[in-house]
């Protein structure tokens, strides 16, 4: 299904007024303080996020996986979702595939349908952290770091076909992420398997078009629980230097321990010229993979204080890749990624409105308490009316969630696709 600008225009009816007189207070407000609202606005509008298409579907635990109706059961029907969230919010401008889960049977038509509702193809993910149907080679005891030959020829030769597939669609990326480690000390020698990660690694660098780029993601933990190969940033950026000036580290939210400063890694990342993308989600205790923004809205935020800092500073550092990566157990996939499109959107407004020539000016002045007045000053503003205004002038809905129920979309895709259609991925 895909939806007609004249349905998001008669849902938009009845917010409007109330719109209307948020939006003039919210931007008198911002404009006596010195900020450009047009722009504001215009960035907000411009600011795009990949969906990844494993996220379309009902996401699971290690202990099960409730289905929820309607699930898109092939590529085209995932694309199609996206649509209608991109309809809807106008900031879910890309996608991001998952090789093997979604290749496309034909690719033209695949790029045709994209096209059709505005989408482009982002980073594409390869898996070798799953064994493959028909692989000769298993991934038990890891992949770009195993111990045998085989295997790693295997695994670099997947990530290879996984750039052609995403040469074919127009993607720029690749990112690699490695569930290799151990589970027991002993199991492995750690000089080892880092040497053999960084061989395979440069192995699949070099089969990169000229004008792409590879994103080297970590973990400290899961599914080995003793030890991680690329088990934090510093590991990730020494082997984006070692692969050379393609290579960048991508940051995943829930990929680090409780209380990590994670703005800082980002502040250090954008200064050597080295963040190459984002995987937004949320957690409490771990890699919990939860909607945006839902447990630690302020750490987010703080996050796109440094982003918006170093977009502004480092002209050596390119312009981040942004891609949700997050699985949704019991909620609606598609609310709870327009939930954490909003989410996004609201912490990368409130960054913005951060002074930043004023928080130079007192942190040389070592004024601590006017620092955290700028911070939080900004951070307390609600800028919900700047989110709302942003997706009108793309030709959005005021309140996606609500036109997405009002639109009763869920039911229509029931009905389209049946009850137990099931989507491919984790």
């Amino acid at each position: 299904m895909r939806l007609d600008k004249t349905h998001i225009e008669d849902c938009n009816k009845k917010d409007l007024l109330n719109h209307t007189t948020d939006f003039d207070f919210l931007a008198n407000s911002l404009t006596k303080n010195g900020s450009n609202v047009d722009q504001l606005v215009k960035k907000l509008a411009d600011f795009q996020v990949a969906i990844p298409s494993w996220a379309l579907g009902a996401g699971g635990t290690r202990f099960g996986r409730f289905g929820f109706q309607g699930e898109p059961s092939n590529l085209e029907q995932k694309i199609d979702d996206i649509g209608m969230i991109h309809a809807l919010t106008q900031t879910a401008g890309a996608v991001s595939l998952h090789i093997p889960w979604d290749v496309p049977n034909d690719y033209a038509a695949i790029k045709e349908k994209a096209a059709s509702h505005n989408i482009l193809f982002d980073a594409v993910n390869s898996n070798t952290f799953q064994d493959q149907k028909n692989a000769k080679e298993s991934y038990k005891f890891g992949s770009l770091s195993n111990t045998s030959k085989a295997v790693r020829d295997q695994a670099i030769a997947h990530n290879i076909d996984v750039i052609n597939i995403g040469n074919k669609l127009g993607s720029k990326s690749l990112t690699v992420w490695l569930a290799d480690g151990s589970n027991f000390p002993g199991q492995s020698n750690f000089q080892t398997v880092l040497s053999h990660t960084q061989g395979s690694l440069k192995e699949i660098y070099r089969g990169l078009p000229e004008d792409w780029k590879l994103f080297i993601e970590y973990k400290p933990y899961e599914p080995n629980f003793y030890s991680t190969v690329i088990q934090d940033w510093g590991t990730s950026f020494m082997l984006a230097n070692e692969c050379g000036d393609k290579a960048y580290t991508l940051v995943d939210l829930g990929h680090h321990l409780p209380n990590t400063n994670i703005e800082q890694i980002v502040a250090t990342l954008m200064l050597k010229g080295k963040l190459g993308g984002f995987h937004f989600n949320d957690s409490k205790y771990g890699d919990d993979d939860v909607t945006v923004g839902s447990i630690k809205p302020y750490a987010l935020f703080l996050i796109f204080n440094a982003l918006v800092y170093g977009m502004e500073n480092n002209p050596q550092n390119p312009y981040p890749a942004w891609m949700i990566d997050a699985s949704h157990n019991i909620k609606d996939p598609l609310e709870d990624i327009m939930q954490s499109l909003e989410a996004i959107q609201e912490a990368y407004a409130k960054a913005l409105l951060v002074d930043q020539k004023a928080l130079k000016e007192a942190q040389e002045n070592h004024d601590v308490v006017k620092c955290q007045e700028l911070i939080q000053n900004a951070y307390r503003t609600d800028v919900r009316p700047l989110l709302a205004k942003a997706r009108l002038v793309r030709g959005g809905a005021l309140n996606p969630i609500e036109a997405y129920r009002t639109l009763q979309i869920r039911k229509k895709l029931i009905d389209e696709r049946g009850a137990n259609s099931v989507a491919s991925g984790l």
